[in-house]
């Protein structure tokens, strides 16, 4: 009888996640299948060891800030989550205004063609993606301008991700991607047509720092646009719940620290940029981008299940569990803070470089 009852119970587990994983499959079908979930560049066995190590950032808040210490810090975090991301989300790890009659997807694509539409760069321009993750912009953004698309990141697993990507797609020939620090960056002056960052600076622990190796990169004359993660003017740093969710957007998503909305135009005229346009994506006349968040629920906690029993099994890293866990409250940490107006993902900056006199 015990032999029956544990041979059903396996049966249950084997048919449950054929249906969780096979089935219903991820949030985004071109993502990563969940058996195939790791730890990046981390060693399986010290996934959960990096999971805590991650977290003890936070006990130790001044270290955060020091400039040193904030590459490996991001690095850990991508490390850790981006496996996860692709099997969630998909291969752009950002959010997009909510478009009527248009799906999540659509919604992705067009964000991303409008950061290069922007630019106004030709069929051959040579572009800079500053935080490409694993490439999903830098595709569509290839494949819509015809520009050739330089990514940098920091993650080396990323670099590998997104390379392999770009040969899946037919678009090594217009994709570079290079793995290094956007604050020092391997690239001669003077050097790109235009750049574009999308949800990315926002991991630097000084935005002067980034924006200024953006300036020394880019061709006078040129443009520069970026997608800013910040606090909006509805955020009151005296009301404790809306402290509480802006800490916990920047705990699971390994930021040095959210910025205000109105510093962006500031640092970019620090560095001697020419701001031409600024505006929030995020308000209308976009519908929420967070509803995105609110109406995956269900499949988040879908996949914490598949996430959970692979865990088990032996197939994920143990610490897979933990990380995901952070990500899913961190969801719901970033649906209130666009719920309630104090967060935006989409604070957009268009910049240009003075022409050289």
């Amino acid at each position: 009888m015990d032999s029956l009852a544990l041979f059903a119970t396996a049966s249950l587990i084997a048919v449950s996640l054929y249906w969780f994983v096979c089935i219903l499959g991820s949030a985004e079908q071109k993502g990563k299948r969940a058996v195939e979930l790791s730890g990046g560049s981390i060693a399986k066995e010290n996934v959960q060891d990096k999971y805590k190590q991650y977290w003890s950032f936070f006990r130790r808040p001044k270290e955060i800030e020091t400039t040193e210490n904030v590459p490996d810090f991001v690095d850990t975090f991508y490390n850790l989550v981006t496996d996860i991301y692709e099997w969630g989300w998909g291969q752009s790890f950002h959010f997009s205004p909510s478009i009527p009659g248009k799906s999540d997807r659509e919604c992705t694509r067009i964000h991303e063609e409008r950061a290069v539409d922007l630019l106004g760069v030709k069929p051959g321009a040579r572009i800079l993606d500053a935080g490409c993750g694993v490439g999903g912009p830098m595709r569509a953004i290839a494949a819509h301008s015809g520009a050739n698309i330089v990514g940098i990141t920091i993650n080396e697993y990323q670099v590998n991700r997104a390379r392999l990507h770009n040969k899946k797609a037919g678009l090594d020939s217009l994709c570079e991607v290079v793995c290094g620090n956007f604050l020092e960056m391997p690239f001669d002056d003077n050097s790109f047509d235009g750049v574009y960052s999308i949800e990315a600076t926002c991991h630097a622990p000084k935005l002067e720092e980034v924006y200024r190796e953006i300036y020394r990169v880019l061709k006078p004359g040129s443009l520069y646009v970026s997608y800013e993660w910040v606090t909006t003017e509805l955020f009151n740093s005296d009301d404790p719940e809306h402290v509480e969710i802006i800490h916990g957007i920047e705990r699971g998503d390994a930021l040095p620290g959210l910025r205000k909305y109105s510093d962006i135009f500031q640092v970019a005229k620090k560095v001697g940029f020419e701001v031409v346009d600024e505006k929030d994506l995020a308000k209308p006349p976009s519908n929420p981008w967070w509803t995105r968040l609110q109406m995956g629920k269900i499949a988040y906690w879908r996949n914490h299940i598949v996430v959970t029993v692979l865990s088990w099994l032996g197939i994920a890293p143990k610490g897979t569990v933990d990380v995901h866990k952070m990500l899913v409250e961190t969801a719901d940490y970033l649906a209130k803070g666009g719920d309630k107006g104090i967060f935006s993902p989409m604070h957009m900056i268009l910049c240009r470089k003075p022409e050289e006199n």
